[in-house]
């Protein structure tokens, strides 16, 4: 579950990234590599996972699911706040640095 969330993220932001491609104001590239990493990261836990127990690992208890959609739904939150962070450090558009300015 885990991995289709965060797979589901990293398509939605590169389409965004790439519909958006010329102007990279907004970092949505390291938005997505940020979620393709760990997309790469539950990809290469699956294997692992599936090498482990074989033909059980497609017939997950209903609390590892959840527990899973949790974790990722967890895992894009973070990296929506690691990268609102770097939009605000950044401030593409210049919207903090006008709000400073305005306020003295």
């Amino acid at each position: 579950m885990t991995l289709l969330i965060t797979v589901f993220a990293a398509i939605i932001c590169t389409v965004l990234w790439y519909k958006n491609a010329p102007d990279g104001k907004m970092r949505l590239g390291t938005l997505g590599l940020m979620f393709w990493g760990a997309s790469l990261m539950w990809l290469v836990d699956a294997i692992f996972e599936y090498a482990e127990k074989g033909a059980e690992f497609f017939t997950p208890a209903p609390e590892d699911m959840l527990n899973d959609a949790y974790l990722g739904l967890s895992v894009v939150a973070l990296g929506l706040a690691v990268w609102l962070v770097i939009i605000l450090i950044k401030d593409p558009k210049g919207v903090i640095k006008a709000a400073l300015q305005k306020g003295k």
